[in-house]
């Protein structure tokens, strides 16, 4: 085994080289970017008309973005909408 000797301003150096690119190692894991769907792709997912899609915006079922003519959900909110409104089976006795 061979050992390597530094100097404190050597092994300074070093950990904080070591910190930085932890820094940015844990940055990267925690940035969940979202994603964003559009109307035609929310449809599709789905499997509604485009007149159930504006009825659940209209009644507040589920979140949107609107950008000029252009309708966008994101992933996250149509996956709380399906949690919200899932229902447990019946448990037989």
């Amino acid at each position: 085994m061979e050992a390597i000797i530094l100097s404190k301003e050597q092994f300074d150096q070093l950990m904080t080289k070591v910190n930085d690119i932890a820094d940015k190692v844990q940055s990267k894991t925690t940035q969940k970017q979202e994603v964003f769907v559009d109307n035609e792709e929310f449809i599709k997912m789905m499997k509604i008309s485009r007149r159930t899609a504006q009825t659940w915006r209209d009644e507040g079922k589920i979140s949107f973005s609107q950008v000029g003519n252009k309708i966008y959900y994101k992933l996250s909110d149509i996956e709380r909408t399906m949690q919200d409104y899932y229902n447990k089976s019946f448990q037989k006795k």
